[in-house]
């Protein structure tokens, strides 16, 4: 939860101090995301997936081919079309990862 709380104040910040009339880069975006721990789901390998809470080798083969297959996610609630992945695994993994 704290880590959570960091990456909020984090992109606040970020936003706060952007020039006006300029919006918040990507690149800032998945800067903060990394430096909070977070994975992108639609470039990390089947090792860094297995590190989510409930992601085994299946699973984390099963997203990997899922990303592949579909041209990556558009957002952390495409999880659930991977099969093994519910509601509850992805709300689990909900603060740990990200798309790009």
């Amino acid at each position: 939860m704290m880590k959570n709380l960091v990456f909020l104040f984090m992109m606040a910040l970020v936003m706060v101090m952007a020039p006006a009339g300029q919006t918040v880069l990507a690149e800032e975006v998945q800067i903060l995301a990394q430096a909070d721990g977070m994975i992108d789901l639609n470039a990390a390998g089947a090792v860094d997936l297995q590190t989510l809470p409930g992601v085994g080798p299946a699973i984390a083969e099963r997203i990997v081919a899922y990303r592949e297959e579909q041209g990556g996610f558009s957002s952390v609630d495409d999880l659930v079309q991977v099969k093994g992945v519910g509601s509850k695994t992805l709300e689990k993994l909900r603060s740990l990862v990200y798309v790009q």
